[in-house]
């Protein structure tokens, strides 16, 4: 719908941009800042591995509630998300860390080199809210519109498991070198 109207009439931009809640802007500068965090090479502890996850989860979470709660279709959505967050989550923890990621058990902390994929999926997850938003503003009864609550909860899922998928792939290297602490002789095996 907003990409439509904007592709039509460019100069809808600037109202739609006006009428934007200035909170919403506060949260795209965090967002951006987390993101761009993870674009640079950095030691971080376990607990801060999975904030990026968590927090992206919960607002997807809250996108698809914020949009699709009321909706009778509600049960549908949250099985469309939960259908995309397991396939990415299973595709993507299969995956092997990225070249130069280490764990260090005697300091607890992982050492990950930069990456623009973090940043990338969530602003994909921002700009599906936020274009959510502007949709269901002009036209309340898409959320009721079962292709386009499907599709936009999917979506939500993909990007979900996604960054879920690649914590786990780093959960993974963490357990393989505590064990490869204990038992030299057992290689990891990228399945």
């Amino acid at each position: 719908m907003l990409i439509q109207l904007v592709a039509q009439h460019p100069q809808a931009l600037g109202t739609i941009l006006e009428h934007t809640p200035t909170w919403v802007w506060g949260l795209l500068a965090m967002l951006l800042a987390l993101g761009l965090g993870q674009t640079r090479s950095r030691g971080v502890t376990l607990p801060r591995m999975a904030l990026v996850p968590l927090v992206m989860t919960g607002l997807s979470l809250w996108g698809m509630v914020s949009a699709f709660g009321s909706s009778p279709l509600f049960g549908y959505v949250l099985l469309a998300w939960t259908t995309g967050a397991v396939i990415m989550l299973g595709l993507t923890a299969r995956l092997a860390p990225a070249a130069g990621t280490r764990f260090d058990a005697a300091s607890g902390r992982l050492y990950l080199p930069g990456s623009w994929v973090p940043l990338a999926l969530i602003m994909g997850i921002f700009l599906t809210k936020y274009i959510v938003g502007v949709d269901l503003a002009m036209q309340p009864v898409l959320a009721h519109d079962a292709p386009y609550a499907l599709v936009v909860s999917g979506l939500y899922g993909l990007f979900s498991g996604t960054l879920a998928g690649r914590t786990v792939c780093l959960w993974r290297l963490v357990l393989r070198s505590g064990s490869a602490a204990t038992s030299p002789a057992m290689p990891f095996v990228n399945p």
